[in-house]
């Protein structure tokens, strides 16, 4: 009877679990507004969530929502400039602190909703901005992609991942041109940008000035520090 008990209590605890790993994902609409359900995938602008009950699929736009929670990572609906006009999109947020480091790209959509209309979208890319709407300076080079016939509610094809820094009160947030080869002035540039964002800490400056090459994983590394130094 006691086996019996045991072997009962587990397959409950087992199904919490499912229970729970399958409620993760949340479209958060705004501040104790959100939607419960399954991110089938997302692009720069638009994410698709299903309904666990009925399957049905339900696409949200970066303009209408506040964020979205995937796969345990925090999607942010932020600000930026796209050829002279501020849209918004969904930046991954990589590390949060002092300074925020965000990354977009590399995703593509696994489910789409059922065909409405075809409507032509041409392609389109990210321009530098200013700081007045929260835009990215110096050019972010995604493709936001669409060509013909494709659906106002269909994501598209996620373009290559780009990273970026965001610390308020220090101006718009900077992009690190990370896949831009490995030359000194992709370097320098990235150097600039943590120098300026990750300020006020002589030590992990001087760490910053002496490194020869960056990759995803070690600015990461480097905003992480700064951020439990600087809480």
């Amino acid at each position: 009877m006691m086996k019996r008990i045991k072997t009962f209590a587990l397959l409950l605890s087992l199904s919490m679990t499912i229970t729970l790993v399958k409620a993760q994902d949340a479209v958060v609409i705004s501040d104790g507004n959100f939607v419960r359900g399954t991110i089938t995938g997302m692009d720069f602008t638009t994410v698709i969530l299903k309904n666990d009950n009925d399957g049905s699929l339900s696409p949200y736009k970066a303009k209408d929502i506040k964020e979205f929670l995937w796969n345990g990572d925090t999607y942010v609906s932020k600000p930026i400039v796209i050829k002279k006009r501020m849209e918004l999109g969904f930046f991954k947020l990589v590390e949060q602190g002092t300074v925020n480091l965000y990354s977009v790209g590399g995703n593509s959509a696994v489910e789409e909703p059922q065909p409405k209309r075809a409507r032509i979208r041409p392609s389109i890319g990210i321009g530098g901005g200013t700081g007045g709407f929260g835009g990215v300076g110096g050019g972010v080079g995604i493709s936001l992609g669409g060509g013909r016939n494709r659906e106002d509610s269909q994501p598209r094809q996620a373009g290559p991942t780009a990273y970026f820094l965001e610390r308020f009160g220090t101006g718009p947030m900077v992009e690190l041109p990370i896949n831009a080869g490995n030359s000194d002035n992709k370097n320098q540039l990235i150097k600039n940008a943590l120098l300026q964002k990750l300020s006020n800490d002589e030590d992990l400056a001087e760490r910053i000035k002496a490194t020869e090459s960056f990759d995803p994983k070690l600015i990461k590394a480097f905003v992480a520090a700064y951020n439990d130094m600087h809480k």
